[in-house]
Formats: C-alpha cells, sequence, structure tokens
C-alpha cells in the first residue's frame, strides 16, 4: 500500500508535470528547425542585454529573502539573512526539479543551519502568497487598462469578441443564460459542500485572508512594501531588458513587456518545471498579437526561459555550496565555543 502510495506520488509530482511542459513544448516546436538556433544565439543576439538582464534576477530572489527573514522576527525566528538568501536560491533550483517543493526547501534548510522553527517557517509563506497575488492581481488590472486594444485584436483574430457572440442573443436568451447560469452555481455549490475539496479550498482561503491579516505583526511596514515592490520590480526588469537582445522585440515598448510579463506570470501557475511549456506558449501568443513573426516568438521563449533558468540552476549551485561553507563554520564556532 505505501509503494503504490509512493508511486502515485512520483507521479503526480514529477512525472505528470514533466509530461505536460513536454507535450506542450513538443507541440510548439514538433516542426521548429534547432539547427538555425546557433545563428541566432552568435549572430544575430545581444548579450549584452542579457546579462544586464541578469542582476535584476538575483535581486528579485534577494529580496524574497530578506522580505521573508522580516516575516519571521515577529514570531522569534532570526535567521542570518545570506542563510535566508540561499535557501530561495535553492528553492527555486529545486522547484525545477519538483514543481512548488521549493517552499518546503527554504524550510528545512532554516531549520538546518539556523535552527528555525519548520512549522512557523512555512507560516509566512501564506503571507508571501496573499501578498504576490494581490501585487499579480494589481498589475494585471493596470496591464488591461493600458492595453486593452491588444485584448480588442484577439478578439477580432479569433472571432470571440464579445459584440458578436451578444448580439445572438435574444431577451429570452439572456434570461435563459441568467437562469442556467445561476442554477449551475448553486448546484456547484451543493457538490462542493458534499467534497473533501470543499473544506480543503474554503481552508485555503482562510489561510490566504489570516496572511494578509498577519501583516498587522510585521515591523516596518514600509521596509516590508519596499521589499515587495522590489521583487517585482526586479522580476518585471528580469525580463522586460530581454526584449533588446532581439531585434524583432526591441521596439515593442513596456506596453507589450507589461502584457506578456502578466499572461506569462500567470502561465506559470501549471505545475511544470518552471512553468516550461506554458510559459512558452502563452508569451507566445502574445508576442505574435504584437505582430513578432511565429518563428521570430519561437526564439525569444525559447532563448529567454533557457537562459533564465539556467540562471536559476547557478544561483542554486551557488547557494548549495555556500552553505557547506555555513555548515563548516558553524561546526568551528560550536567547538571553539565548547
Amino acid at each position: 500500500m505505501k509503494i503504490e502510495l509512493r508511486l502515485s506520488n512520483i507521479i503526480v509530482k514529477i512525472i505528470l508535470p514533466l509530461v505536460l511542459g513536454g507535450a506542450i513544448l513538443y507541440w510548439m516546436y514538433r516542426d521548429f528547425d534547432f539547427g538555425s538556433i546557433s545563428h541566432v544565439l552568435l549572430d544575430e543576439m545581444n548579450w549584452g542585454w542579457m546579462l544586464l538582464s541578469f542582476p535584476f534576477g538575483i535581486l528579485a530572489q534577494a529580496f524574497r529573502g530578506w522580505r521573508w527573514r522580516q516575516t519571521l522576527e515577529p514570531i522569534g525566528e532570526k535567521p542570518r539573512s545570506s542563510v535566508s538568501i540561499y535557501s530561495v536560491f535553492l528553492s527555486y533550483a529545486a522547484s525545477l526539479v519538483i514543481p512548488r517543493v521549493g517552499e518546503f526547501t527554504r524550510c528545512g534548510v532554516l531549520k538546518r543551519y539556523d535552527g528555525v522553527s519548520y512549522s512557523k517557517a512555512l507560516g509566512p509563506v501564506v503571507t508571501e502568497r496573499a501578498i504576490d497575488s494581490l501585487v499579480v492581481a494589481c498589475f494585471s488590472g493596470l496591464t488591461l487598462l493600458l492595453q486593452l486594444n491588444i485584448f480588442s485584436v484577439f478578439s477580432s483574430r479569433t472571432g470571440t469578441s464579445m459584440e458578436s457572440i451578444l448580439s445572438r442573443f435574444s431577451l429570452m436568451g439572456y434570461f435563459v443564460t441568467a437562469v442556467c447560469g445561476m442554477s449551475a452555481l448553486v448546484l456547484l455549490h451543493f457538490l462542493l459542500k458534499k467534497l473533501s475539496i470543499y473544506n480543503k479550498v474554503k481552508a485555503t482561503l482562510g489561510g490566504i485572508w489570516q496572511g494578509v491579516i498577519s501583516l498587522k505583526n510585521v515591523r516596518n511596514i514600509p521596509l516590508f512594501i519596499f521589499f515587495t515592490f522590489g521583487i517585482w520590480a526586479s522580476y518585471f526588469l528580469h525580463y522586460y531588458l530581454t526584449f533588446f537582445c532581439f531585434d524583432f522585440t526591441s521596439q515593442l515598448g513596456i506596453g507589450c513587456a507589461m502584457v506578456t510579463f502578466v499572461v506569462g506570470s500567470i502561465a506559470v501557475l501549471v505545475p511544470t518545471p518552471n512553468g516550461a511549456g506554458p510559459w512558452h506558449f502563452a508569451v507566445k501568443t502574445m508576442l505574435i498579437l504584437y505582430g513578432v513573426a511565429d518563428q521570430n516568438a519561437l526564439y525569444f521563449v525559447l532563448i529567454v526561459h533557457t537562459v533564465q533558468t539556467m540562471l536559476v540552476i547557478l544561483l542554486g549551485i551557488y547557494a548549495w555550496v555556500a552553505l557547506s561553507f555555513h555548515s563548516v563554520n558553524n561546526k568551528i564556532y560550536n567547538n571553539q565555543i565548547n
């Protein structure tokens, strides 16, 4: 029974995300000429802008480590800043193997190297999720308002404009649709109430709300806001600067970067390693709407995602090596005290 349970966990947590991401990538690149990518990398790409984006990718994770450390202080835990940052570096790298495992990894790192309670370290993660979800929602709303025209283009090209859909409805059609919609919502409510998942979802939403409320215990709220702004500004610049690596994206402007950033941020919610597959598809689709040729859009998402993933791996390796020295230094320090 235990073996079957472990096998099912491996399938759900590792194999299925890999299959899903791999299937999407295969579908997107099934006719792609991979031999041509070396020409783009060596002759057409401006690596200066890519290198310039790296510090912002590092800063985003560092800000997250500092913010996490700040949220731990009110509950009596004070890990070292370096260990907090290294734990975040490792967590992102670990999530490349098993999606979403990074949050547990960084809690384990703090427990091992600074003796932080695992349950206490995991608690503020709920707060982080709530705040980051709020930031993404606000950024998405702002982007939608500023770039309404591109969504109109999407509707016209796909034939899904609201005008064309609503024009087919009569007054009775609106009424029937409303009744069916309300009935479906009521039925869904009662069905979920009978299922265990209802309580899980309710508990999750309650946890997010508690996470937001717990901010009142965080000391120096302006610093917390600064860290949060720093995280997402760094994420955005880490992505936006890559536009200038290619001639076909360098003139698109910050509006396109905002739209593709938002869409990509939502796409990575699909549990594949570093959003591989869903991120490629979402960003490529939006780039095409902005007039980028299909082949060039494929170049962009493949190169940018691969290079930035390599940075995550390198930071994870660096953190692993640095933490090994932390462990040795701690042992020497403890021996000196004894």
